[in-house]
């Protein structure tokens, strides 16, 4: 069974910094495309930034220059550190894992919250 578990999530101040983490289940990883995704009440799902299975990274246009996507395919993990945090970053964040072939997995999400 497919399982992409997030955590890391929590209230933090804005200029504050966040480092969420996905641990993928049940997939092989590493033929994955990767990818973040945020929605805030009120508002359509949105990509953060995704990292192709050879490393090609695309960062939203919101979030360019404060966030990084470092995954490691040993420990089927993806990562998403978020720097210099404001209050319109604070959404629901969901990881998503699509394959070559068929439709995406998605986790449960985990809330981030940017007070100012």
């Amino acid at each position: 069974q497919v399982q992409l578990v997030e955590s890391g999530g929590g209230l933090v101040q804005s200029g504050g910094s966040l480092r969420l983490s996905c641990a993928a289940f049940g997939i092989f990883f590493s033929i994955h495309d990767m990818a973040w995704y945020r929605q805030a009440p009120g508002k359509h799902r949105e990509l953060v930034a995704d990292i192709t299975r050879v490393g090609n990274i695309n960062y939203g246009d919101s979030v360019k220059g404060r966030v990084t996507i470092p995954r490691d395919n040993a420990k089927n993990t993806m990562s998403l550190q978020m720097n210099n945090l404001k209050p319109e970053d604070t959404a629901v964040y969901y990881c998503s894992a699509r394959p070559i072939r068929g439709t995406s997995h998605w986790g449960q999400g985990t809330q981030v919250t940017v007070s100012s």
